[in-house]
């Protein structure tokens, strides 16, 4: 058995929060890497991989009961070699094993538990085991025990089933050379995607509810083309008439029912602002306490959009609270915003232990509520926010939902009041830990949120947050090749440190489109310039010879990944897929800089939309908006005007306000050789600042009127 207490554990040095949480353990936890497989290959046992994250309710509870034990954990070290991964920081290894899971199981999540032979092959998976049986749920001792005895045993078969599955794992293919996605093919996706709405509560399919953000995107993109198809351009922007039953209405019926459930639901924190992770329920009542960046990120811009489109005041105010959050809550001293809260609140238990008790610090009796308000307030608090007597969560607590809309209005003095009130009583509760690494494609997700929020809604400290995040994503994460040629990204950092793992794809995709959100709002050309930088680096790693791409470079691939296949996974899932990101991300770069070859990139990126979204359009939601972009040109808008000449500030106020689903914003000065190639020889009309607007290589006359630019990027009249 190897001697646990003279070599330490290995992760009390590690980057990542979710890995030094287990730094403790007397588990001999090895970090992902070569090293690990070696020693198992020397010693001729099996890898135990065990997958989570920070925030993860179960994988806290999986550590409490059997990592934390030293019985489990000197079987553990006995037979095996046991690898501890951060599902945040290395995509790829839980990507790759998530699917030999599910292959196994026909079920995945987290905690995740795979055994693997010393060449990477899986054999035997599953995800939460429980320290004593549990119905047909063996415990985790019995499985170390089955596991070890068949390893010894009966090696031949392990080794033929671990290469059975690599096999298998690697014979899946994507379809190839299914062409761009045409308005047929988006009409059928939208169709499907309603088919399966929640009309009685929102949202899309049963419980568990996920936030639909990406889904949303699409059907307010949609929203405008099958309006623009119905009628012109110009008088669907001014007059925004819709005929009740014709497809965009029902689309935007269907966003806007889901966006306000959401809002008004348990899942949104109507105190502090932000979303949890997903409902538990089908109502939306209770949530899975876990906050984390990326959700985030994505509903505060599809509110922002829902807003543009419709002025729905809902939509403005989510979208700047849920950006005030991610600031206040998220932010770390660095500029940049860190991965996650915890679902769990630690307690301190009279015997000095500590265990993890889910959303304490978020939920409220009736008479927490009197102690807080009294008892008028609190009758009304309870009523309003649907405190009931027994509960409607645990121990006799109960979630805060708006059971009405009290933001405006003779109540809303009061709401504020009320509000104010018990969010002080609540930060003086034991708080969630925070996972405070920072990724790159989160970040780069909010970094969109932050600029376009603060430039549509008067808010310039959100514009600033965003271009602090860029410069710590720029300045730490992009770090120069082993030539100094080509800086590379990396995918986490912590205290403004970088760490090891390289950037997958979904982070070049994000940042990029990121960049290029912000250099819209800002005009500053480097951003563009940097968004150019990571896009040429994904099309010369990432991309896959036969069509799409892989979401590992290909000098970056690991060896143990390598053994099964190397990843790619077009569908999103809880965040956009590196596919998707990447063609929304190419789309307006190339709209930019008039690259054929980014704009046919994009284009070998929708092919598995092509192919699949109609069918699975839960899954492509964020490839399903870049084709709706792609159908829509994109539209280009180039800018130009002295920076200090008020009309060119409201001419581009304008164009961000567009909501044209391909809508490209470029700003910059006339009369100079611009470092963005949308603006070259775009004169001021008469010395005044000007707009021009081209879509699928047709450009519009030039105007120095804001109506005339309204209309022709459909902005939303008043």
């Amino acid at each position: 058995m190897p001697d646990v207490e003279h070599r330490g554990n290995r992760l009390a040095g590690a980057q990542s929060p979710y890995l030094a949480q287990h730094a403790s353990n007397p588990v001999d936890w090895w970090p992902w890497g070569q090293e690990a497989f070696a020693e198992a290959a020397r010693r001729d046992v099996p890898v135990l991989l065990s997958v989570g994250y920070a925030a993860c309710h179960w994988c806290h509870v999986m550590a409490h009961e059997s990592f934390e034990d030293a019985a489990v954990a000197a079987v553990m070290n006995e037979h095996f070699v046991n690898v501890k991964v951060d599902r945040e920081e290395r995509p790829d290894v839980d990507a790759t094993y998530m699917a030999a899971t599910q292959a196994l199981t026909g079920q995945g999540g987290w905690p995740m538990t795979v055994f693997l032979t010393p060449a990477g092959r899986p054999f035997y998976a599953g995800t939460y085991f429980p320290p004593q049986p549990a119905g047909r749920l063996p415990s985790f001792r019995q499985v170390l025990q089955a596991v070890q005895e068949t390893w010894v045993g009966r090696r031949q078969d392990v080794e033929q089933a671990g290469q059975r599955i690599a096999q298998a794992l690697a014979g899946r293919s994507l379809p190839k050379g299914a062409g761009r996605p045409d308005a047929d093919l988006l009409d059928r996706a939208a169709a499907a995607l309603l088919a399966s709405e929640d009309h009685r509560y929102g949202g899309f399919g049963p419980a568990p509810k996920f936030p639909p953000a990406m889904d949303l995107e699409f059907l307010l993109r949609h929203v405008v083309r099958r309006r623009a198809e119905a009628t012109s351009v110009r008088s669907a922007s001014a007059s925004m008439l819709v005929v009740e039953d014709d497809p965009a209405s029902a689309a935007l019926a269907a966003a806007s029912r889901t966006l306000r459930a959401m809002a008004h639901s348990g899942m949104q924190d109507q105190l502090a602002g932000g979303f949890a992770r997903y409902a538990v329920d089908q109502a939306w009542v209770v949530p899975h306490f876990e906050k984390m960046l990326y959700d985030n990120a994505l509903l505060a811009r599809v509110y922002l959009h829902w807003w543009r489109l419709t002025g729905e005041p809902t939509g403005a105010r989510i979208a700047v609270g849920t950006c005030d959050w991610m600031l206040a809550a998220l932010r770390t001293p660095h500029g940049g915003l860190a991965s996650s809260l915890d679902a769990d609140t630690p307690l301190v238990a009279a015997d000095g232990t500590r265990h993890g008790v889910e959303g304490y610090t978020y939920v409220w009796t009736q008479a927490q509520l009197r102690q807080v308000l009294g008892e008028e307030d609190a009758a009304w608090a309870a009523e309003l926010l649907a405190v009931t007597e027994h509960g409607t969560f645990e121990r006799g607590a109960s979630t805060l939902q708006l059971t009405r809309d009290v933001w405006a209005g003779p109540e809303a003095q009061r709401w504020r009041a009320v509000r104010n009130r018990l969010l002080a009583r609540r930060l003086g509760r034991p708080q969630p830990e925070r996972d405070d690494k920072v990724v790159a494609a989160w970040n780069g997700l909010a970094i969109a949120a932050l600029a376009e929020t603060g430039a549509l809604l008067d808010r310039p400290d959100l514009v600033t947050a965003a271009e602090e995040i860029a410069h710590l994503l720029l300045g730490t994460h992009l770090v120069s090749d082993d030539a100094g040629a080509v800086r590379r990204l990396r995918r986490v950092s912590r205290d403004g440190v970088a760490g090891e793992a390289p950037g997958v794809l979904e982070d070049y995709g994000d940042l990029a489109e990121g960049l290029l959100a912000l250099y819209a709002v800002s005009g500053r050309a480097d951003r563009f310039t940097a968004a150019g930088e990571l896009l040429d680096v994904a099309l010369d790693q990432f991309a896959d010879p036969e069509g799409g791409f892989f979401d590992t470079a290909a000098d970056a691939t690991d060896a143990a990944i390598t053994a099964i296949r190397r990843p790619q996974e077009p569908t999103d899932n809880a965040y956009p897929s590196g596919t998707s990101a990447l063609a929304g991300a190419l789309l307006s770069y190339a709209a930019l800089s008039g690259s054929a070859r980014h704009r046919e990139a994009a284009e070998r990126a929708l092919a598995t939309v092509t192919a699949l979204g109609p069918a699975a359009p839960r899954a492509f939601g964020w490839g399903l908006a870049a084709a709706e972009a792609a159908l829509d040109g994109p539209r280009e808008v180039a800018i130009v005007g002295r920076p200090e000449d008020p009309a060119r500030a409201v001419l581009h106020r304008t164009a961000l306000a567009g909501t044209a689903p391909g809508l490209v914003v470029a700003v910059g000065e006339p009369d100079l050789t611009p470092e963005v190639p949308v603006l070259a020889e775009r004169p001021g009309i008469g010395g005044a600042a000007t707009a021009y607007v081209c879509r699928g290589f047709v450009c519009e006359a030039p105007t120095t009127d804001p109506a005339v630019l309204a209309a022709q990027v459909a902005a939303r009249a008043g």
